[in-house]
């Protein structure tokens, strides 16, 4: 990996934590992701399952995770397996975990290979009464590619019949939700990776260069920082571009005039970071353009200052709109009419700013996080408020990522990086 190592301590916490939640007398399993091909002997770069990351730290193919906290032995209550190394594996894909390194990156001390997992696995469901199955509940997904951990539920559940099941995710929802000291740390290392790629940026941008061409100065930043790249695809939108919300083309000339919505960021350690910021092409907005900017800029603000413990997602959204409703009315973007007349399940200002405000992130972009339940203090958010208007060939979004404290205002990740008009303005024109 290109990270620094994290600390085993993390991983030992977090599976306390989630030890504490399981019944007595149960077993949890959690599997690494696939490999996916592409074709012929071509497949996608690995990603790890952020649930046996958060547990384990653990970031190679092919390990499973095997958590049993009644367990008659203590040797039994946390098992690592992994697929076995040898010299020939070192040759051809390079250095894999041995039992003493998995040791040094988990906090675990009982490391099997994979082979002797079925075996294992056996003797653990003959002393437990119930299952901790690994399911994928989060309110976005929506997958049909059949995945490691699908298959190891279909496979169990034939062959353990009798054993109640019970679900992981709700308890590493809440989990995953609230963040660590060192996780914080994390996120901050990956808004700061953010940082160096937007500020380089700025002095690179001028009229007529590509959208790849931005999207490549940034690759080279994050790189060149122990990230592995982008956090999530990135949109490079210039002009009219903006007005889609997940313009991933990348592929058009920035010409002057025009705003570049970049909605870029930086991962590191698995942890993601998810800024957006909106420059102009020629180092200088127009007077409707600072307009609309500062209109974001105000909403993205007073919304911050909303994300405190107890705050109701469904509420918060209901204030949001309320602060991007009298933005608009000031712009001239809508009138009285339209608010008095609106859609209550579709109000007037979502012409405009069609989307959320805010989401959870951490190992996720999207990250765990439920919903209908309060905020609490050191979870992370997003705060991403836009205004788009396809007929004025623009659109204009900001986000930072903030952490609910226990007491006023979130701690912005992103404080140090340029968000403010003139401070735009003075570094692209110095």
């Amino acid at each position: 990996m290109k990270y620094h190592q994290i600390n085993s301590a993390l991983f030992v916490k977090n599976r306390k934590k989630f030890m504490a939640e399981m019944k007595p007398n149960s077993v949890a399993v959690f599997n690494s992701n696939d490999i996916y091909p592409v074709s012929a002997d071509s497949t996608l770069p690995f990603a790890q399952h952020r649930d046996i990351f958060y547990l384990s730290g653990v970031d190679q193919e092919e390990s499973v995770l095997l958590l049993f906290p009644d367990a008659p032995y203590e040797s039994e209550r946390e098992i690592l397996f992994l697929r076995e190394t040898n010299d020939h594996i070192a040759v051809w894909e390079g250095e894999k975990l041995t039992k003493e390194r998995a040791f040094q990156v988990s906090g675990i001390r009982t490391v099997y290979w994979l082979q002797d997992f079925h075996k294992i696995l056996n003797e653990m469901m003959t002393y437990a009464d119930t299952m901790y199955i690994n399911t994928n509940e989060h309110y976005r997904a929506s997958v049909e590619t059949e995945t490691r951990e699908a298959r190891f539920v279909k496979w169990w559940k034939e062959r353990y019949p009798a054993h109640n099941v019970a679900k992981s995710n709700p308890i590493l929802q809440r989990l995953r939700s609230v963040k660590e000291s060192e996780e914080i740390d994390l996120i901050q290392h990956a808004c700061d990776i953010t940082e160096k790629g937007f500020r380089r940026l700025l002095s690179f941008v001028k009229p007529n260069v590509t959208e790849y061409e931005i999207e490549a100065e940034l690759a080279h930043e994050f790189i060149r920082n122990r990230s592995k790249g982008f956090a999530y695809t990135p949109i490079i939108a210039s002009g009219n571009n903006a007005n889609v919300l997940h313009y991933i083309e990348n592929n058009q000339q920035c010409k002057d005039g025009d705003l570049i919505l970049l909605d870029v960021a930086a991962e590191y350690a698995n942890y993601s970071s998810d800024m957006t910021r909106t420059i102009p092409v020629s180092g200088r907005f127009s007077e409707r353009q600072k307009a609309v900017y500062k209109a974001v800029l105000n909403v993205k603000n007073e919304a911050t200052k909303m994300l405190t413990p107890g705050t109701l997602w469904k509420q918060y959204h209901v204030e949001v709109g309320k602060i991007m409703t009298s933005e608009l009315l000031g712009l001239g973007l809508l009138d009285k009419a339209d608010v008095q007349n609106e859609n209550p399940e579709w109000p007037a200002y979502k012409k405009y700013f069609m989307h959320g405000t805010s989401h959870h992130m951490g190992l996720d972009t999207h990250d765990y996080g439920l919903l209908h339940e309060p905020m609490k203090a050191n979870m992370v958010f997003t705060v991403e408020p836009g205004i788009y208007i396809p007929a004025e060939k623009f659109g204009i979004r900001l986000e930072d990522n903030v952490v609910v404290q226990e007491k006023g205002e979130p701690f912005n990740l992103m404080r140090n990086i340029p968000v403010e008009v003139d401070e735009i303005e003075t570094l692209m024109n110095e």
